[in-house]
């Protein structure tokens, strides 16, 4: 559905974006994540024809984007990350404006609105003048023009941005929720808000894709180890030899005592071994106490920090 391949943007003396390629499948969502300044707008950008690459070549739905941009519009629906907005119109003059642009009228029109005010969350404010509403409702009214033709195709820029927790909650399920139906690339820098709509992501930095996959297996790419704590209630001089001499154990780390009563321990092992079970194993078989055993989830940010450092190339020191 969307092919971006081999694709580079420079501004003057800088490279946006350098030999970028990833795809994303019909009816799929992508999180597009980096930290400002990436290159995640530049690239929607190109995607959705407001600015032409350099090099290489998008398609969207099998169209060129340099070829017949117009047909690739009609294709999208687009929230960049500056709102476009009309802020002397009210919200359901701006709406039904958008619609009317994109080539609805009568019934069709009606359907599309009302769906959008609910989807959005605009009721209460769709009679208002736009410049009269917080940031957050005209960030909701912007989401709204970019889902009033009902498109195929949704490319977000930072969909999230200025809404409270609530609002936030509402976007991440509207965009979850249309999986399956509908392609959707969304950017963001926030990290949270990757992992409850989607599992496929693609990191960007200064320019560069660093990473494209399912969180989980990105995850055990950058950060190698399990991670595992365990606390037994006996001395470290007891144990320490006996968890280091686990096979799956790959690094020990002693972090002392807890309350007095127990040696706590970090330990790492490769993401297919079952270092929770074997430890688990190892204190019933000698009868040592177990207080704490658990494994410790890496978030995503640990991966995109990890992801991120190690695709920066590192200053030389003199």
């Amino acid at each position: 559905m969307i092919e971006v391949r081999d694709v580079t943007k420079r501004f003057g003396n800088t490279v946006a974006l350098d030999q970028v390629s990833f795809e994303v499948a019909r009816g799929k969502i992508l999180g597009f994540l980096g930290p400002n300044g990436a290159g995640k707008s530049t690239a929607m950008k190109i995607i959705t024809t407001f600015l032409a690459p350099d090099g290489g070549q998008v398609k969207v739905d099998g169209i060129d984007v340099l070829e017949q941009p117009l047909a690739v519009r009609r294709r999208i629906g687009y929230l960049p990350e500056n709102v476009p907005l009309y802020h002397d119109m009210n919200v359901d003059e701006y709406l039904t404006f958008v619609g009317q642009a994109r080539g609805l009228d009568g019934a069709k029109l009606r359907e599309r609105l009302a769906w959008c005010v609910e989807a959005c969350g605009l009721r209460t404010e769709y009679k208002k003048r736009i410049q009269e509403l917080s940031k957050g409702y005209r960030q909701r009214t912007g989401l709204a023009q970019a889902l009033i033709h009902d498109p195929d195709i949704l490319i977000l820029d930072e969909p999230t941005s200025g809404l409270d927790p609530l609002q936030i909650i509402g976007i991440r399920k509207l965009i979850a929720s249309l999986a399956g139906q509908k392609t959707v690339i969304f950017s963001t820098h926030i990290l949270q808000e990757v992992s409850p709509v989607t599992e496929r992501v693609v990191i960007i930095n200064e320019g560069r894709i660093v990473a494209d996959g399912r969180i989980q297996e990105l995850t055990q790419q950058a950060m190698g180890d399990n991670r595992v704590f365990v606390t037994l209630r006996r001395p470290a001089a007891e144990v320490e030899q006996a968890l280091r001499d686990l096979p799956s154990v790959s690094r020990l780390r002693y972090l002392g005592e807890v309350d007095g009563k127990g040696s706590r321990f970090e330990l790492r092992a490769p993401f297919q071994q079952d270092l929770a079970g074997a430890v688990a194993e190892l204190a019933g078989r000698r009868g040592w106490p177990l207080a704490e055993l658990h494994e410790s989830h890496y978030s995503l940010e640990d991966t995109f920090i990890e992801l991120t450092r190690a695709a920066t190339p590192q200053q030389e020191v003199a």
